[in-house]
């Protein structure tokens, strides 16, 4: 392994399995703590070094309340879920959120479970477990209006399909994009990630 020192990165045969900047561009609403998980994709050539890596990474979010978790491994891409564990608790205390992921096996008075019966559910051969939304802090009504409307309908669309009030919706992806343009920014002038993170 070759570890780069600008980005931070582990490379497998020149291949750069992940970055501090990949996880700031596309997490960064949850490390700035307005935002309850969000997920993206890495080139994953060898799952060790997948492993290496995110136990490096872990080891600067998890003191500051965050988690780096794989949900799948395919095709040579690895899914990973950023979140904050409190936060996750918080929402699947909600009663409406419990009694949607009730239909779904999950047991929502154990966070740790319901992300392992996710993880279960993702790496299965059946239908892409939509209630996804809910680990990621997406509003209910957009979480349980995509299940419905099979992803149709939707009054907008940004970082998910929302089908509430489209104003509302909008406030929010633009606050998302602020906070990442802001987070990358600071990155860029040296700031490092555990500073980047809110208590």
């Amino acid at each position: 392994y070759r570890t780069a020192s600008n980005r931070k990165s582990i490379s497998f045969r020149g291949i750069k399995l992940m970055s501090e900047d990949l996880v700031i561009r596309h997490c960064a609403p949850t490390l700035a703590g307005i935002k309850t998980g969000n997920l993206f994709s890495c080139a994953c050539p060898c799952k060790a070094a997948l492993t290496k890596e995110l136990c490096r990474l872990n080891r600067k979010l998890v003191p500051k309340g965050i988690r780096a978790l794989p949900l799948r491994v395919q095709k040579g891409r690895a899914l990973i879920y950023v979140y904050r564990p409190n936060a996750l608790e918080c929402d699947l205390a909600d009663h409406c959120s419990r009694g949607l992921l009730l239909q779904y096996g999950y047991t929502p008075e154990d966070s740790n479970r319901c992300v392992i019966h996710l993880i279960q559910r993702l790496r299965s051969d059946g239908e892409f477990p939509h209630e996804i939304g809910v680990f990621l802090g997406y509003p209910l009504e957009d979480v349980v209006g995509f299940i419905r409307n099979r992803g149709r309908n939707y009054t907008c669309c940004g970082y998910w399909k929302a089908y509430g009030d489209p104003e509302a919706a909008q406030k929010r992806f633009d606050q998302y994009r602020r906070c990442t343009a802001a987070c990358c920014e600071q990155f860029r002038k040296g700031t490092a990630i555990t500073q980047l993170i809110a208590a």
